[in-house]
């Protein structure tokens, strides 16, 4: 037997690429790829270049803003209709997957639509947070408005002043806003990790170039037993 008898040939590999089927539509693609490169510039300049550390999250809260309404309103396989699955069948999926006996869904699985869900919350909480640790009256009036450091000064004897309760109320919020903003961006990190993982395990599992489909959109068509 030669390579010739096994190797498929040039008619062979068009008529494949051809066969596939489109599942991940322009928008969709242009969002994946953009987040890609805005999240990775809002971590490497967080320290150093905080301009552009700032407008990397306006532009990661633009993005996030843009996947839900597109999750709405989009194709087929970018609403979340389509997609999300109840914790049951979520937790089904993975156990499937732990016993190597996972089905291949033309659009996300489960596990992965879990993931989808993830990263918009956490991305939220943590555009959000920034934004208001960007300017410290942003802060205090969230403070405020939850009634959490207020009442701290309900019995301070009124020697303070109007002002100076502002300053503290600033202080007090800015701290706690900063930890829980670093947590975040730190469970983005695993989050990440965990979806390239899944990328590379489901890419192996049924023989499919999941970062080629994110680019090109087009999948091999669903067979008997996959979900489309």
């Amino acid at each position: 037997m030669t390579i010739d008898d096994v190797a498929p040939t040039e008619s062979e590999s068009r008529n494949a690429a051809a066969r596939r089927v489109p599942v991940w539509d322009p928008m969709v693609r242009l969002f994946h790829w953009s987040l890609v490169v805005v999240f990775a510039t809002a971590w490497l300049t967080a320290e150093d270049l905080q301009p552009v550390h700032q407008l990397a999250g306006y532009a990661i809260a633009g993005l996030v803003g843009f996947r839900i309404v597109w999750g709405v309103v989009g194709s087929r396989y970018a609403r979340f209709t389509q997609f999300v699955r109840g914790p049951a069948r979520t937790i089904s999926y993975i156990a499937d997957m732990a016993g190597s006996r996972e089905r291949r869904y033309l659009g996300h699985n489960p596990a992965g639509a879990a993931m989808v869900v993830a990263i918009l919350v956490t991305l939220s909480g943590t555009a959000f947070t920034g934004w208001l640790m960007e300017a410290p009256d942003r802060a205090a009036a969230a403070v405020a408005q939850m009634r959490i450091v207020a009442p701290a000064f309900a019995d301070n004897d009124g020697n303070d002043t109007e002002d100076g309760i502002g300053a503290a109320v600033e202080g007090r919020a800015v701290g706690p806003l900063k930890e829980v903003h670093e947590a975040l961006a730190n469970l983005m990190l695993l989050l990440v990790a965990l979806h390239v993982g899944g990328v590379v395990l489901a890419s192996f599992r049924h023989r499919e170039n999941l970062v080629l489909a994110m680019l090109t959109g087009r999948k091999r068509p669903p067979a008997p037993d996959d979900v489309a």
